[in-house]
């Protein structure tokens, strides 16, 4: 037997290796086929994952914010006014609505609407400041999606799939484009006190490389320390870190060597320098304190106020995509008490998104910036008979889960402004002209973004998958 000491860069096999190779062999060949057909986004010759890319053809967005009202704001309450419901308030309603509880009588909004801007489009008292910018807006009534329940829903609208995990539109968009800024993530999300319904699911990369998953911060704070835990090492110096991490790249990259260039290894090696890079560069992109008082106040002194102000400054740095969630639960899941809750949640966020859209117009970027306004659903025209809802005071009514029919408006490039696409019946219960599924919204978005949807794929188990499935139409009528 032989004396001398083993070697790592010997070309020899040990007895647990031997028996590895021999036991495992057949499934690695499997596994090397299987994950070659994959390597659109991880081929040999493309060493930075998150490096920025061309799409298909010339975009008109290069970044987008998704205001992500979830829980499902009514849409006969904020962008699509019922006259005839107000008529009808209190009276049972002439059509029969396939509801997901039972519900009651017609219930007129508790808002009064007016024309706005010189497109006239109506808005309701909900929402003053935001009808001030109506003329940027492009407002579709006519939305749909397959179930009434936030799981489903939720996923749906994230990630285009309604029971599978699968990667979410960031992660999609992310995988497509890459990022302009290797010091910060390409997708982020606000979310204050943790985490919203469906969790990490929503902002999933599935089978995606995780590289391109969704990085969250919980904006319920004010301390960049605090926003993104261990962003500052205290006990290493920056030169004392930079150099343990050129130490664990070259053992990173002699084990890569021995496995074929394994990309999954690279992946890892650009995971932590993103997170070394991060440092310096999110400590000051989060520190909304660095912008102008007028600023600070346009946006207003409040958790949505400062999260939208830190979604505008991230995309000033080269962020893709930025989501921003209301609160982790449903807050505009209103069964009850809607005239009160709907008023409140909505006085939330009216100043910082009217703020947000003079903000991006004034720097330029609302010229290459697409801004998404909506939930996972809408709302019942009728009362819900549940809890306190449907009583004699009317104060307490709510409205039920409504997936036939509801608003979601964009802003920004390559859509039409001051415009209004769809309506929903007399009721506003059903898409009654123009029906846009969300696989629809997902192709046209994607279409802005440069990217043709059929042929933005990822084989994975066998098939090439899309963020559309198989389904989806661009809405070109949407288009400017």
């Amino acid at each position: 037997m032989s004396k001398h000491k083993a070697n790592p860069e010997d070309r020899f096999l040990t007895r647990r290796e031997l028996l590895h190779a021999c036991g495992m062999s057949f499934g690695a060949i499997a596994f090397a086929q299987l994950f070659e057909q994959t390597a659109h986004a991880q081929d040999k010759g493309f060493a930075n994952p998150l490096a920025a890319r061309q799409p298909h053809f010339a975009p008109k967005v290069k970044r987008v914010i998704h205001l992500f009202m979830n829980g499902g704001p009514s849409q006969v309450d904020t962008f699509d006014p019922k006259p005839m419901l107000t008529k009808y308030d209190g009276k049972p309603l002439p059509i029969h609505l396939k509801t997901e509880r039972k519900t009651g009588v017609g219930f007129g909004s508790p808002y009064q609407f007016q024309r706005y801007g010189q497109s006239g489009i109506e808005v309701s008292e909900l929402y003053p400041n935001v009808a001030m910018r109506v003329d940027d807006l492009c407002v579709i009534r006519s939305m749909r999606t397959d179930l009434p329940n936030h799981e489903p829903s939720l996923l749906m609208m994230n990630c285009g799939d309604l029971r599978q995990v699968r990667p979410s539109f960031g992660s999609w968009l992310t995988y497509g484009l890459g990022t302009e800024n290797q010091n910060l993530p390409g997708f982020i999300v606000l979310c204050p006190y943790g985490y919203p319904v469906s969790g990490t699911q929503n902002w999933t990369a599935g089978f995606l490389p995780s590289v391109y998953q969704g990085t969250y911060i919980d904006t319920k704070e004010t301390e960049v320390e605090r926003l993104i835990q261990h962003i500052k090492n205290n006990s290493t110096s920056r030169e004392q870190q930079r150099k343990q991490l050129d130490l664990l790249a070259a053992l990173n990259r002699r084990y890569q060597k021995q496995r074929q260039e394994d990309s999954l290894v690279e992946a890892q090696i650009q995971s932590y320098e993103l997170a070394f890079r991060m440092q310096a560069e999110a400590t000051d992109a989060f520190d909304v304190g660095k912008e102008p008082e007028h600023i600070r106040q346009m946006y207003g002194e409040t958790i949505y106020g400062r999260q939208t102000l830190i979604a505008r400054r991230l995309l000033e740095r080269g962020v893709r995509f930025v989501q921003i969630w209301q609160g982790k639960d449903q807050p505009w899941d209103n069964h009850e008490y809607l005239a009160s809750s709907h008023k409140q949640l909505a006085q939330a966020t009216d100043k910082p998104i009217a703020a947000l859209l003079v903000d991006l117009k004034q720097r330029g970027m609302l010229d290459d910036t697409l801004v998404i306004w909506g939930g996972e659903f809408g709302r019942t025209p009728v009362v819900e008979l549940t809890g306190a809802s449907g009583g004699a005071d009317r104060a307490d009514w709510g409205r039920d889960h409504n997936n036939h029919g509801f608003t979601m408006w964009l802003a920004g490039a390559g859509v039409k402004k001051g415009y209004v696409y769809g309506a929903t019946d007399e009721f506003g219960f059903a898409a009654a002209e123009n029906p846009i599924h969300v696989h629809d919204l997902h192709a046209t978005l994607l279409h802005l973004l440069g990217f043709d949807h059929e042929r933005l794929t990822y084989r994975y188990a066998g098939r090439d998958f899309r963020l559309t499935d198989v389904q989806g139409l661009v809405v070109k009528d949407l288009l400017a």
